[in-house]
């Protein structure tokens, strides 16, 4: 970490987007990722599904599994149900590279939504492909564009609670997927009041933790300034 400041790679959407005169794929995160990232004292930096990613994470201090489109279903040995969206398995495959390197390096890592969820498929979980279908209710996504309000309680004693100071809150979300099994060696750790698993951590690498809501879309930065301290502290 040759500035001082750790660097936090950010995966990143690959979609058409529209600027100026342009419209065209681009590789795009929302800006509140960067702008969370950059208050609590680390250096963004975008990933696209792009390069190999062992060369990636070696030049990182940490790394965020951004939200997203949903994993492709196959992964999990499912079939497509009919509100899963088309697989992206440039994004899949790369991230889940992404997730294996940081693991093995034991760089910290916030994994978001769809990262989550992709962390429980890459270490053989499996999830619910339509939450609707499961707590009978549209509160984790009521629309398109919106993003939803959720109670979480959190296990007391957790990483989750010691980070956010807190066993009990109400955070942003806008996803229809969810935990369904959950993988071997994962813990969960927060659940919202319909029994949806909210976030997951791992006893043995105590620099991971993964929540299904949308921290950047919050007020609270305190998942965001625990990232960065924990790759200060660890470069």
């Amino acid at each position: 970490m040759a500035t001082g400041v750790p660097v936090v790679g950010i995966s990143a959407y690959e979609a058409e987007a529209s600027w100026g005169v342009w419209h065209t794929r681009a590789a795009l995160l929302p800006l509140s990722y960067v702008r969370h990232v950059a208050a609590a004292g680390g250096a963004p930096v975008l990933l696209p599904s792009a390069g190999d990613a062992a060369s990636v994470v070696a030049r990182l201090d940490a790394l965020i599994l951004s939200g997203g489109p949903d994993v492709d279903p196959a992964r999990y040995g499912a079939e497509a149900h009919p509100r899963t969206q088309p697989p992206q398995a440039a994004r899949d495959e790369h991230e889940m590279a992404l997730w294996e390197r940081a693991a093995e390096r034991g760089l910290p890592t916030l994994a978001i939504c769809r990262g989550l969820q992709l962390v429980n498929v890459a270490r053989g979980g499996t999830l619910h492909q339509h939450l609707p279908d499961v707590v009978g209710g549209e509160d984790h996504g009521p629309a398109p564009g919106v993003f939803g309000r959720t109670a979480v309680r959190v296990l007391e004693d957790s990483l989750l609670a010691r980070v956010l100071g807190s066993t009990r809150t109400v955070v942003a979300c806008h996803h229809h997927q969810g935990i369904d099994r959950l993988a071997e060696g994962l813990e969960a750790v927060a659940w919202g009041e319909d029994g949806t698993v909210e976030a997951v951590e791992d006893p043995r690498a105590p620099g991971m933790l993964a929540v299904q809501w949308h921290p950047e879309e919050g007020e609270d930065p305190s998942l965001f300034a625990w990232l960065v301290r924990a790759a200060a502290a660890r470069s």
